[in-house]
């Protein structure tokens, strides 16, 4: 045995010199050989450092904050804006489109408001689009009606496909001539959903119809099962697919958006208008016109308005739960949930771990049953509360984690 293990380490010694004899004859053919493993290395590491290094630019730009010198190359391209006007089958819809001016064809993506009066023209949509779209990539945001006016309705779903489907056909690369002579009809795109949308838009990519457009689906702090999101407003609970409970105080604004897109299960007939204007005006974060909403009302609509304000009193959580069961048809029909196993479309789910208005344990429900094909990345993350970077107490890996996730979406979105 130990004139077998002699001869191995022999011949290993050997054949080491053969190799540093060969490296001192052709010192210039190994040079290469590690310079081009190098370069092969570079290229391949490229987009993937140039995408982090975007992510940390676009989520500073989100939040307010300064861009450090050395990355704002990274965001450079300058952009320009077009309205524009979608056809769908639900009407035609305004839209803007952000362009970097030096790459007219540059690979798309949508990104979708959440329930906000303010539609695509929100600050936060705005800043954002303005982001990536200066990390090289034509960003369009669509209209949304419906949830404009928060109302969370399947009207949403065929209005998403649509324009899912005309920014398609428009991501075709510009022929050269040298291409094939059957030319592409379309380039499928990413689609961003903020909220409700994100949910929506995964039910629109789970459409045959409306399938083969889609390149991805991202979905931050969206529903799984928009029943399952109800009850949490009136319990501040939502079970997880552990069978564990997650625990939170539900933001008021949650169940306000049920009483305004149902107001006629919850007030008499002739008290919907001025009752509408008031809660308009609250969910609208306009106290001057919701205090001049209220001074328009009688006794009997003033103390049916202080009734539904307090979204924490008995009555009303009775109220929220008779029209959760008269409307279970209708929130199932906004819900991804069961209709997620058979998704090909890649998806990528973001959650703040602090979401009090759509709960967390929504998007592990998700993940729970997308295949795991489709399941592209997961971040629930406490950088997060909502929509927004205002999580409390982040640490430097939940950052570093959330960077990553961005740069994961940037590289997807620059593909085509």
């Amino acid at each position: 045995m130990q004139r077998l293990a002699g001869r191995v380490g022999a011949g290993i010694a050997a054949r080491r010199e053969k190799v540093q004899a060969r490296v001192k004859e052709r010192p210039w053919l190994y040079a290469g050989i590690c310079a081009g493993a190098f370069l092969v290395a570079s290229v391949i590491a490229a987009p993937f450092v140039k995408a982090h290094l975007q992510a940390i630019a676009v989520l500073d730009l989100v939040a307010n904050k300064p861009v450090p010198w050395a990355l704002q190359k990274s965001i450079a391209h300058p952009v320009k804006t077009d309205e524009l006007t979608l056809p769908t089958s639900n009407g035609p819809v305004p839209a803007r489109m952000y362009t970097p001016t030096d790459m007219p064809d540059a690979p798309a993506l949508i990104v979708l408001h959440g329930v906000h009066h303010l539609g695509m023209n929100e600050p936060r949509l705005i800043a954002f689009a303005t982001a990536m779209s200066s990390c090289g990539i034509r960003v369009l945001t669509p209209e949304l009606p419906d949830i404009k006016d928060y109302h969370v309705g399947a009207n949403s779903i065929a209005t998403i496909g649509d324009a899912t489907k005309w920014m398609a056909e428009r991501n075709v690369p510009r022929r050269t001539g040298n291409e094939s002579a059957t030319p592409m009809s379309f380039a499928p795109v990413g689609v961003m959903g903020l909220s409700f949308s994100g949910g929506l838009s995964l039910l629109a990519a789970a459409s045959p119809q409306y399938r083969p457009y889609f390149r991805f689906v991202f979905a931050i702090g969206s529903q799984d099962e928009m029943l399952r999101v109800a009850q949490y407003y009136r319990t501040g609970e939502d079970a997880e697919p552990s069978g564990g409970e997650e625990l939170l105080p539900p933001h008021e604004y949650g169940a306000l958006v049920l009483e305004y897109e149902n107001l006629e299960d919850f007030v008499p007939k002739q008290d919907l208008a001025p009752l509408r204007a008031v809660l308009r005006a609250h969910l609208y974060e306009e106290p001057a016109n919701e205090k001049a909403a209220m001074a328009l009302l009688n006794p009997q609509q003033a103390a049916e308005a202080k009734q539904l304000m307090d979204t924490t009193s008995a009555t009303t959580r009775e109220m929220l739960a008779k029209d959760e069961v008269k409307h279970v048809q209708d929130m199932a029909g906004v819900s991804p949930h069961g209709h997620l196993a058979t998704l090909t479309t890649p998806v990528y789910l973001l959650h703040g771990e602090g979401d009090n208005i759509i709960p967390a344990a929504e998007t592990q429900w998700m993940a729970a049953e997308l295949p795991h094909q489709t399941l592209q990345a997961e971040l629930i993350s406490p950088v997060l509360s909502h929509l927004d970077l205002d999580g409390h107490g982040p640490g430097a890996w939940d950052q570093l984690k959330l960077v990553h996730f961005f740069a994961l979406i940037l590289h997807a979105a620059e593909g085509r």
